[in-house]
């Protein structure tokens, strides 16, 4: 993997070499942030699953001052009332580190009702020159966040601010004549910048020696509570990196921020000089210490695996009670794929009550097929495809006998950008609005009123670009109708349920799209691989690969509001007069499931008075949480539908089909748990840190949000760039509408073909041995039957551990 770290420059010598470390270190600690337009689920903590949760609490109360756990009351509600219980606590008190193990439930709760210590991080040279009168910490956000937002725009900005030939160097152009520090009593400041190194690295170099960091101790802690003060600039420039080494290249944008931020804290440092002096010494001297879990950490730790523990009770619970087994030999009438995502749990099982010849599946949302999408008459590449991976396929929509449609959308497509960029530009913009203004009334009204229409995805069918040759295209449906398990006992129709949202007026309506298609929404993938299983010499090649799918099935393309719950099917892709019968019969179902969807969901969201309210929605400018999109997520199953089929799990549980029979070799296997499952990680993970650490992990309040750059939020006019998720999408203001708790992950599989796939991949045994993940193995009834402790043993559910599976199966 490439290094994050400028490249040396002779000016600083071996010197640098050290800190090149402490820098990349730093750097893999910031989580990526990706542009609103396609905005992915991310784990916040992906730069610490070598930790646990209670050394990551330790570390991120050092560099960003905040609980990673919830507030105590939180817990003690839910021990009052029941939900956490004696089992829960005992539990989790016999995992924890022997040295901050309770002696046993009564204790532990006796230490959770005392006060609690503030959460304080390290200060800042900023921080430190904060006492005497100038939030200097505030003023840095302030200045470098009305550089960022121009430096990093893809397209807001009407005059686009010099990129330079590096961020470090663009960063100086702009800052040598930025007057406002010395305004504000920095003086010098711009002759500072003017005369810093060349290069960040000697930048870098520089500050460390003139902040006297001996021998790069504390270093790594130091740069990483600096990028932590530039809150999603940060991120943004870690997902550069990120997309840069999925190409194969590197990036130095972060490490080059690293460079600005030790600029301002060199600046104050010698402005304040003696002021501060043996203060900064002190705090130089901590930086160098190593974060320590303290008994107060300790104790939340243990609440939050006891609330875990409560919620895998309950799961355990709804998978062991008896339910009503669906005896049908006769050949499905529908069958229809959806995603995995939490939201089609509801929809899923809403659809298979309405027939017992009804079949639903859970796959990942872009149907095994890495597009690199453009829409039609669109030059923007969007790539329909999860983040951990490269696009291997280009695909268009429409035909090319649409080529003179498609330029008259084009030119039309210009001129109504040309005249957005006119109404925006500071030498029209006032005139505009007088003379303009009236004619908008109508508009205003039919927006304010919920009267609009929202945004439908392209009508015309997309195809791929170049055409796939036929063993191409067979050897692609093979490996996803394997991947999905099915082979067999294919129904006259199936259906690809892709997933999407209908929202207005919401910059983070992509979180709410599909984020195995990177944030955008399903339809195109789904209707790609419909187009693949309807080819006829795709069908005899999978025949002779084990396939047979009958000559009257017909595969088509859907989409899934989740916003409305409503279904389309794209049946004018194909000529499907035959099957009219099933087609109608399935928008039947579709529509009725859908209704049973939205009065469900209606219990869940504030002021939605019953189905009608939940379309509403969707219309309403004003509406800041149209629907709860994942929130609630708490385990992720891979089992036959048959194990969870008829059973209520409340739209928490992401469902994917795998049968572990049918998986010659657990490749299947070690597919789902080093992607889908590191995806559906990652969501769990966001939902988790917007909730507990709102302040550096969520987006902030929509009722304050500016879109900055055409990448992200700011609250109010300025300052860092928020990620994570806003607050009203996981709070309702009156209650939290997310539970935070880590994925519990159900597999039904040998014990040593799981365990197997975490030998092969260390990274993701990481996650489950430190407990960012829980792993449970199912049992052929689908109930849950041992838990994986750690370091490859099992431990069965009310039984004795497993030893160590053997290396060999």
């Amino acid at each position: 993997m490439s290094s994050a770290a400028p490249p040396v420059q002779n000016e600083t010598g071996a010197d640098f070499a050290g800190i090149a470390q402490s820098i990349e270190a730093a750097v893999r600690d910031i989580p990526p942030l990706w542009p609103l337009a396609s905005s992915v689920a991310v784990n916040p903590f992906l730069g610490q699953s070598a930790k646990t949760l209670a050394g990551t609490a330790a570390r991120l109360a050092r560099v960003a001052g905040v609980s990673i756990t919830m507030p105590r009351r939180w817990y003690l509600d839910r021990i009052d009332s029941g939900a956490i219980d004696h089992v829960d606590l005992e539990w989790a008190i016999s995992i924890a580190a022997a040295e901050h193990r309770p002696a046993g439930a009564a204790a532990l709760l006796a230490a959770a009702r005392m006060p609690q210590q503030p959460v304080q991080p390290l200060p800042t040279v900023a921080d430190l020159a904060a006492q005497f009168g100038i939030d200097w910490p505030a003023v840095i956000a302030e200045r470098l966040g009305n550089w960022a937002s121009g430096y990093f725009d893809v397209g807001q900005a009407i005059w686009a601010a010099p990129r330079g030939k590096g961020t470090y160097i663009a960063w100086r152009g702009v800052s040598t004549h930025d007057l406002t520090p010395e305004i504000l009593g920095l003086t010098g400041f711009a002759t500072h910048v003017s005369q810093a190194p060349e290069t960040p690295a000697g930048a870098i170099t520089r500050a460390v020696r003139t902040l006297n960091f001996k021998k790069g101790q504390g270093l790594q802690t130091y740069f990483h509570r600096l990028l932590m003060t530039l809150g999603g600039w940060a991120q943004y420039a870690r997902y550069q990196l990120w997309r840069a080494e999925l190409a194969g290249q590197s990036d130095t944008t972060l490490a080059e921020l690293l460079a600005i931020r030790l600029i301002w804290e060199e600046a104050l440092y010698r402005h304040y000089g003696k002021r501060i002096e043996t203060a900064w010494a002190e705090r130089v001297a901590a930086y160098a210490t190593p974060s320590v879990v303290t008994a107060d950490l300790a104790i939340d730790v243990i609440l939050q695996e006891a609330a875990e523990h409560a919620a895998q009770r309950s799961l355990a619970a709804t998978l062991k009670a008896p339910r009503i087994a669906v005896q049908n030999e006769e050949r499905a009438s529908l069958q229809a794929v959806f995603c995995i995502d939490v939201r089609s749990e509801v929809f899923r099982r809403t659809l298979e009550t309405l027939s017992p010849r009804i079949q639903t599946l859970g796959f990942a949302g872009f149907f095994g097929l890495t597009a690199a999408h453009r829409r039609f008459a669109s030059d923007v590449t969007e790539l329909r495809l999860p983040v951990l991976l490269n696009p291997a396929l280009e695909t268009v929509a429409g035909t090319p006998e649409d080529a003179a449609l498609d330029e008259t959308v084009r030119i039309k497509a210009r001129l109504g950008r040309a005249w957005n960029r006119f109404k925006l530009a500071a030498v029209s913009s006032f005139a505009f609005v007088e003379a303009t203004g009236p004619l908008y009334i109508a508009k205003l009204v039919r927006d304010a009123l919920g009267m609009h229409e929202a945004a439908h995805p392209d009508a015309q069918a997309p195809r791929f670009d170049p055409a796939l040759d036929s063993q191409s295209a067979a050897q692609a449906a093979e490996s996803v109708l394997r991947a999905m398990s099915l082979t067999r006992g294919f129904a006259r129709l199936v259906l690809f349920v892709g997933h999407g949202a209908s929202v207005v007026n919401n910059p983070h309506a992509s979180a709410l799209h599909c984020g195995a298609c990177g944030g955008y929404s399903g339809e195109v993938n789904a209707r790609l691989l419909a187009k693949l299983l309807n080819d006829r010499e795709v069908r005899e090649r999978l025949r002779t690969r084990g396939i047979e799918i009958p000559h009257d099935t017909v595969f088509l393309g859907g989409l899934h509001d989740t916003t409305t719950d409503e279904a389309t099917v794209y049946a004018q892709d194909f000529h499907i007069d035959e099957h009219a019968g099933e087609l109608a019969q399935a928008r039947s179902w579709l529509a009725a499931a859908g209704e049973m969807t939205r009065t469900e969901r209606a219990l869940r969201l504030p002021h939605a008075d019953g189905a009608r309210a939940i379309i509403m929605r969707s219309r309403d400018w004003s509406e800041v949480r149209p629907e709860w999109g994942l929130a609630g997520c708490q385990a992720f199953i891979a089992a036959p539908r048959e194990r969870t089929r008829g059973r209520n799990l409340q739209g928490k549980a992401f469902l994917h089909d795998y049968d572990w029979r049918h998986d010659e070799g657990f490749g299947v296997l070690e597919l789902i748990m080093t992607a889908p499952v590191i995806v559906a990680s990652w969501i769990s993970l966001q939902y988790y840190g917007s909730t507990v650490a709102p302040e550096i992990f969520g987006g902030g309040n929509k009722l304050l949000h500016n879109v900055t750059g055409g990448i992200g939020v700011v609250e109010g006019y300025g300052g860092v760039l928020r990620g994570g998720l806003p607050w009203q999408s996981v709070h309702d203001g009156e209650r939290y509408a997310h539970e935070p708790l880590r994925l519990s992950v159900c597999i039904e599989a040998p014990h040593e073909a799981i365990t197997s796939v975490l030998r092969k991949h260390p990274q993701v045994r990481t996650l489950f041995d430190n407990r960012w993940l829980y792993l449970f193995a199912l049992n052929e009834e689908g109930q849950i039957e041992a838990r994986y402790a750690g370091d490859f043993r099992w431990t069965l559910v009310d039984g004795p551990a497993i030893a160590p599976a053997a290396r060999a199966m």
